[in-house]
C-alpha cells in the first residue's frame, strides 16, 4: 500500500509518498481499499504542524486524512453488515491519505446511491462540520437569517444547503467573482462577492434587523463583524481561522499569526449577556469519542443524500501523486467545493 507520511512539520515538501506493507483487519474492524481521499484545510495546518488535535492524538511523522470512499477488502471476526466488494465511506481521525485504510466497523458506512466515489470522499467532513455548527449547537429557527461566510467552500456549500432545510433565508459570502454562481447553484438567496462590493453594508442590507445565524471559520478578518451583526439572541458559529494564515508560503507567517491572533476578538461575557448574544465554537476532531454525538448527523445526512435533498457539492480531483497540489490549490483560497485525490485503483 501507499501512504502519505509527514515526518515533520513544514511546506508542501514535506508530503512524501511511502510503500508500507498492507495492514490487516482486527476484531470488529474493516479493511477499505481507498478509491478516493477529501482533501480537508485542516490536512493543510496538520502539515503546518498548527493542528492541535493532531499533536494531542497522533504526534510526528503523521498521516493526514479525515475521510476516504472505497472497497470493502476484508472485514475482521465481530463485523455484522457489510460484505466484502460493498462500496463504503470511511472516517478516520488522521490516517486517510492511503491506499487501504482499517477502520473501526462503526466508522464505515455505505455510500448513498447516486454519489460517486469522488463526491463520496468529499461528503462527510464538510457535511457534519456544518450539521454540527448548525443543528447541534445554533439551533436554527424557520425564518431566521442566516450568514455564511466562506460559502463556495465545501464546508459553506454544505452550509447552505443545511440551511435552506432549516427554513431559513440564507446569504452567503465569496471573495472572487467566479465563486458566485456555486454558491446560488446550492440554494443561496443572495450571494455577496466582498471583492467587487463592501461586505457589512450588503449583509445590512439582506437583513436589516441582524442575522439569527452566523457561521464564521475566517477569524480576526471577519469575527468582530460577524459577531456585531448578530440579532438579538443571534449565534455565532465559530470553526476556523482561515484567514490567519498565509495563501501562498505552504508553511506558517509566524508574524502575520501573532498580529492576527492579536487582532482576534475577546468576546467578554458581560458583553454577551447584556447584548443577548452567543459565541460557540468546536472541531470535530476532538469529537471522535462522542459518536452519541456525530453518529444522528450522519444517518440524517446520508439519509437526505438519499433522497435528493442535498446536492452534491463541486468536486476537483488530483492524482493521489499530486497531493502537494491539492494542498497549494486549496490554500490558495481559489477553489470551490471539494479537493478529493483519487488513487487510481484503491491497491
Amino acid at each position: 500500500m501507499r501512504r502519505v507520511v509527514i515526518p515533520r512539520p513544514g511546506g508542501y515538501e514535506r508530503l512524501r509518498i511511502e510503500e508500507q506493507p498492507d495492514p490487516t483487519p482486527g476484531n470488529g474492524q474493516v479493511l477499505v481499499g481507498v478509491d478516493a481521499i477529501g482533501v480537508n484545510f485542516a490536512d493543510c495546518i496538520t502539515r503546518m504542524g498548527l493542528y492541535a488535535s493532531a499533536k494531542a492524538y497522533v504526534g510526528y511523522p503523521i498521516t493526514p486524512g479525515f475521510e476516504v470512499a472505497g472497497e470493502v477488502l476484508e472485514i475482521g471476526s465481530g463485523v455484522e453488515g457489510l460484505a466484502v466488494g460493498d462500496r463504503v465511506i470511511g472516517l478516520t481521525r488522521f490516517g486517510g491519505y492511503a491506499t487501504r485504510v482499517v477502520l473501526p466497523r462503526q466508522q464505515v458506512f455505505a455510500v448513498p446511491s447516486g454519489l460517486t466515489q469522488p463526491q463520496a470522499a468529499g461528503f462527510c467532513a464538510v457535511f457534519l462540520t456544518a450539521w454540527f455548527g448548525l443543528f447541534e449547537l445554533a439551533h436554527p429557527r424557520p425564518g431566521e437569517h442566516i450568514l455564511v461566510h466562506s460559502a463556495a467552500g465545501g464546508v459553506g456549500g454544505a452550509l447552505v444547503q443545511l440551511g435552506k432545510l432549516a427554513g431559513c433565508p440564507v446569504v452567503g459570502v465569496v471573495g472572487a467573482p467566479h465563486k458566485v454562481a456555486t454558491v446560488s447553484s446550492v440554494g443561496a438567496d443572495a450571494v455577496i462577492d466582498k471583492s467587487t462590493e463592501a461586505l457589512w453594508p450588503a449583509a445590512e442590507r439582506h437583513a436589516p434587523a441582524g442575522y439569527g445565524v452566523v457561521l464564521d471559520a475566517n477569524g480576526a478578518e471577519t469575527l468582530a463583524g460577524s459577531y456585531a451583526h448578530l440579532a438579538p439572541a443571534g449565534r455565532l458559529v465559530v470553526y476556523g481561522f482561515h484567514s490567519m494564515l498565509s495563501k501562498s508560503r505552504g508553511r506558517p507567517n509566524w508574524l502575520k499569526l501573532a498580529v492576527k491572533y492579536l487582532r482576534t476578538p475577546r468576546f467578554n461575557p458581560l458583553r454577551l449577556t447584556a447584548e443577548n448574544r452567543g459565541v460557540l465554537g468546536f472541531n470535530l476532531s476532538f469529537l471522535f469519542e462522542r459518536m452519541d454525538l456525530l453518529l444522528p448527523g450522519l444517518c440524517q445526512l446520508f439519509e437526505w443524500a438519499e433522497a435528493g435533498r442535498l446536492r452534491p457539492l463541486p468536486v476537483t480531483t488530483y492524482p493521489f501523486e499530486r497531493v502537494a497540489d491539492a494542498h497549494r490549490d486549496l490554500e490558495s483560497g481559489r477553489t470551490v467545493g471539494k479537493l478529493v485525490l483519487v488513487t487510481g485503483s484503491g491497491d
